[in-house]
């Protein structure tokens, strides 16, 4: 299911509490204060021009859910930014993400993995993607992760000579750029 702008925030506990299930866990190690972060991201993010979540949800809650919005003109500072901006170099990052979507958020239930949950939620929330434009970033030490994208056919964009950092950016199945 997806939705979009803040109708997403009628599922705001679920979705912290899916968030804190799965990123308190290894390789990501996130503490509370992180965890209490994602709610106030949500929130902002809420409102943000092509904001949408999409999310699977049964029974017992979300079991997952991915959130994305338009990557701004002025390419945002922070968090992992900053290292795919110095990876990349400003030409890159207007040309492959400046326009596109990005998936901020992608997190499935330790349960619920292996079952093609992670493929529809990023299938669902790309389905709209501006001209097929559609990126996204994880932790390089997340050797599982990294791996699961290669294996969902996102393509990894290689850094330029002698600035790899512990960020990787991936580029959607159909970007026009791969």
């Amino acid at each position: 299911m997806i939705c979009y702008g803040p109708a997403v925030l009628d599922l705001a506990d679920e979705l912290a509490d899916a968030y804190g299930e799965v990123f308190s866990a290894p390789p990501w190690n996130e503490g509370e204060e992180t965890i209490l972060q994602f709610s106030s991201r949500l929130r902002a993010h809420s409102r943000r021009a092509g904001f949408r979540t999409a999310f699977v949800q049964s029974a017992t809650g979300i079991e997952g859910f991915a959130t994305g919005r338009l990557t701004p003109s002025r390419f945002p500072s922070g968090r992992g930014y900053d290292h795919v901006s110095a990876q990349l170099g400003r030409e890159r990052v207007q040309e492959l993400l400046v326009g596109a979507l990005e998936i901020d958020e992608l997190a499935v239930r330790p349960h619920a993995r292996g079952h093609g949950t992670g493929r529809a939620l990023l299938s669902e929330i790309t389905a709209d993607a501006p001209d097929s434009r559609a990126w996204l970033m994880t932790a390089r030490r997340a050797a599982d992760t990294v791996a699961t994208y290669h294996r969902l056919g996102w393509h990894e964009v290689a850094p330029l000579p002698g600035t790899e950092n512990g960020v990787v950016v991936f580029l959607a199945p159909d970007h026009p750029s791969v």
